[in-house]
Parts: C-alpha cells; sequence; structure tokens
C-alpha cells in the first residue's frame, strides 16, 4: 500500500495489485483490490460519520457531572463514531486524526489470497467479484423477488413460481448493466411516476405526471418507450 503507482486497471472498476511474501514453499500470494467507486462511498460515510460526532462532541462538552459521564460513556461505545475517538490524559473525548488517516489508506481496498499459481491477478479479482454477485443474486431472489415463502402445492407451478422469479432477476441485471445503476435507484425514481385522475363539466381525463429527467435517461439507456402523457379522455 506504501508503493503508489503499481495498481493495474482490470475491468468493471477495479484495479489490482499482486504482492508476493516470503520465498520457496512458505511464500505467500496476495492480490490487492481497488474499487474508486467504493473509495468514494468510504469517505462519504466517514466525513458524515465525523461531522455527527463533532456535534456530540460538542454538545457533551454543555454537560456537567453525572450527565456528562453518562453521554461520554455512552459515545465511546457506539459503534459507529466510537472508534474515531480517543480520551485525553485529563479524560476529555476528542477526535483521533491518526485513525481517520489510517482509514483513509484503506478506502475502496480489500485483500484476496490464493494458494493457486496459474491464475493471474485479474482472474483472481473478477472470480471473487463474480462469487459477490452470486451472493447478492441469492440476496435479490430471496427478498426483493420474494423467492420464498412459496405457497404451491403442486411441483409444476412450484418451477413456474422459480423460473418466474428468475426471469425477474435476469430482467434487474439488464437494467443494472444498462443504465450503470442499481435496482433500488431506478425502482425510487420509476415510482414516482404516478398516473392522476381528473373529472369536470367537460369530461373524464387520466394523464400522468411529467417525466423527470432521471426517468429520461433510464428510459433512453433500456431503449424504452416512454408511456403516453395522457391514458384516457372521456368528453
Amino acid at each position: 500500500m506504501s508503493r503508489a503507482g503499481r495498481f493495474k486497471e482490470v475491468r468493471d472498476n477495479l484495479k489490482v495489485k499482486e504482492i508476493v511474501v516470503g520465498d520457496g514453499e512458505r511464500r505467500k500470494r496476495y492480490i490487492l483490490c481497488y474499487n474508486p467507486a467504493e473509495a468514494k462511498k468510504d469517505k462519504e460515510m466517514r466525513e458524515h460519520t465525523i461531522s455527527r460526532l463533532e456535534a456530540e462532541l460538542a454538545s457533551i462538552k454543555q454537560l456537567k457531572g453525572s450527565p456528562h459521564k453518562k453521554a461520554t460513556c455512552e459515545l465511546r461505545s457506539n459503534k459507529s463514531m466510537g472508534r474515531y475517538l480517543k480520551q485525553k490524559a485529563d479524560g476529555t473525548l476528542a477526535i483521533d486524526k491518526a485513525k481517520i488517516k489510517a482509514e483513509e489508506r484503506l478506502d475502496g481496498k480489500f485483500l484476496l489470497s490464493t494458494s493457486d499459481d496459474t491464475l493471474s491477478s485479474e482472474d483472481v479479482a473478477l472470480g471473487y467479484k463474480q462469487l459477490l454477485e452470486v451472493e447478492r443474486g441469492f440476496k435479490d431472489l430471496k427478498h426483493t423477488l420474494e423467492l420464498r415463502p412459496v405457497y404451491h402445492r403442486k411441483e409444476e407451478r412450484i418451477r413456474a413460481h422459480i423460473t418466474l422469479c428468475f426471469l425477474a432477476l435476469l430482467l434487474i441485471r439488464v437494467a443494472e448493466v444498462e443504465t450503470k445503476r442499481t435496482w433500488r435507484y431506478i425502482k425510487t425514481e420509476l415510482n414516482r411516476m404516478h398516473l392522476g385522475e381528473f373529472s369536470g363539466p367537460a369530461g373524464k381525463l387520466r394523464q400522468r405526471t411529467e417525466i423527470t429527467a432521471a426517468q429520461k435517461e433510464i428510459f433512453a439507456a433500456l431503449k424504452i418507450k416512454e408511456p403516453p402523457k395522457f391514458f384516457e379522455i372521456t368528453p
């Protein structure tokens, strides 16, 4: 990690660096992986946590006696904020800047180890990433698409249920690949589109809401025609 400029770009927002420790049979082979998108996400999450921590420390300073001790203990035991704290000689809490700097070096990075010398560092990293995608697929099937529980009794209906869930997962992945967005983002944006029904002396009208820029981007990426503005006009 101290040697900059040795990462090799693979694909899919992934860079790798091979590290060999030791010699002979005792040698160990590691693959250090770096994802710039995850690094940005890690940085944003840490900055948000530090902002919360600064606000908590400022509020604790206003307390005295038992309330001060109780608030201090609760803050130190907090899972997200406590790890960035250090205690001074006088017992007061302060932000541990050395801890923050150490974590910055780990942003977007994860370490893999392999004993197979026939695999390239790219193959190891991409194989692990595919494993994560498989695990995410099972999670989406169980929770997002509700593969289970299965209430069918006949075998053909159970098979049909599983097949439909698999096809739905395939469509989700196609949408994510084409839009370069997560399914949660796509679903949230498209759920903001509504169909309103208006009636008056002149008749009845069913009209959708205006399409946002984000929705237009999704439709264009998926090559889907935008829904008509008017669905029904009854004089």
